[in-house]
């Protein structure tokens, strides 16, 4: 991408307090990347790997017990660390939108849509009278919402899924921000009303170069919305780079596997599958979390946490081993996910 640079995590570290404070989890280490003007960037990973606490530290909404440790998070340069609880409340929903899993969590049920989509343009952009109605009318039509005059009056249990899901994409879009986080919004979709909703997505997002953050666990839709993709395990960046390298040929075994674990149509081949379970936050292992599941783990994997090591251009893999696993064919099937 050559867009101007909007947003830059740096060594991201986030902490969870548990039992009273006496035992510390560690959700997010050292996770970096930057988000240009225009650009998607897919997370993904298995659940509890730090996806969504990443998401929710650049917006400064972690939950009690929750706290940023080190790193920054720039945007367009300023620091989001450094500003007010006030400051901050005009950054989101104004500068970073999101949309949420779940939009009956984020939808208000004693509210029309109108008031709802109308919110972020009243308090951030200023509009009142016809100028804010017009803006509500012209997002919900943006975003395929039929009948929007009829529509905006209704309330969400009257909305399909789909369809509220949508207007969770038009609240997110109300101010004209320049990012957008969205947390898994097509998990509750059917297959049909999820490709016409990432399709929209990308339609919006050449209308208005809004930079995405995709989180999802699917990867075939990292496959078709983003530009690049960043691997999480354990709290962790473990391989991130443009998504047709790291599909073409995932450099880390654990992103490798992931790609390994997409079914394939007409395959009859047996699923491939990642034996073990993820490690203990609270109680991670001296060297490469992976270590204890990778079927190519060496003595030097269990002794020291690997670096973020560049295995091709812009494209970074955190295993001792990347260089010698590419060359021996070991990381090669990545390719075929894909595929997905």
């Amino acid at each position: 991408m050559t867009g101007d640079v909007l947003l830059d995590v740096q060594d991201l570290e986030t902490e969870y307090r548990a039992f009273g404070g006496s035992r510390v989890i560690k959700a997010v280490d050292g996770v970096s990347f930057t988000l240009e003007a225009g650009q998607t960037i897919g997370l993904v990973g298995e659940s509890g790997c730090g996806k969504t606490t990443t998401c929710l530290s650049i917006m400064r909404l972690l939950p009690a017990g929750a706290r940023v440790t080190g790193g920054r998070v720039l945007l367009e340069g300023r620091d989001l660390a450094q500003l007010s609880d006030r400051e901050m409340q005009h950054v989101r929903g104004n500068e970073i939108g999101m949309i949420l899993q779940d939009p009956m969590a984020s939808l208000n049920p004693l509210f029309t849509l109108y008031d709802q989509v109308r919110e972020p343009a009243y308090h951030h952009r200023g509009l009142r009278g016809g100028a804010l109605r017009e803006r509500v009318l012209s997002l919900l039509g943006s975003v395929r919402i039929p009948s929007p005059e009829v529509r905006m009056r209704e309330y969400p249990h009257q909305m399909s899924g789909g369809m509220r899901q949508r207007i969770a994409g038009a609240i997110a879009l109300s101010a004209a921000p320049k990012v957008i986080i969205a947390d898994e919004p097509t998990t509750s979709l059917d297959v049909t009303i999820q490709a016409q909703y990432l399709d929209l997505l990308k339609s919006l997002q050449r209308d208005t170069g809004v930079g995405l953050i995709f989180v999802t666990h699917d990867l075939g839709i990292v496959a078709k919305m983003c530009d690049d993709v960043m691997v999480m395990y354990a709290g962790r960046t473990v391989e991130h780079g443009p998504v047709r390298q790291v599909f073409g040929q995932a450099r880390h075994p654990y992103a490798d596997a992931l790609l390994r674990s997409v079914p394939k149509m007409g395959s009859k081949e047996p699923l491939f599958r990642i034996d073990g379970q993820p490690p203990n936050l609270a109680d991670l292992p001296p060297g490469c979390a992976f270590e204890p599941r990778c079927p190519h783990a060496i003595t030097e994997c269990a002794q020291a946490v690997p670096p973020l090591l560049e295995v091709g251009p812009g494209h970074t893999s955190a295993c001792i081993r990347s260089v010698e696993l590419a060359a021996a064919g070991a990381a090669a099937p990545g390719a075929d996910g894909g595929e997905a």
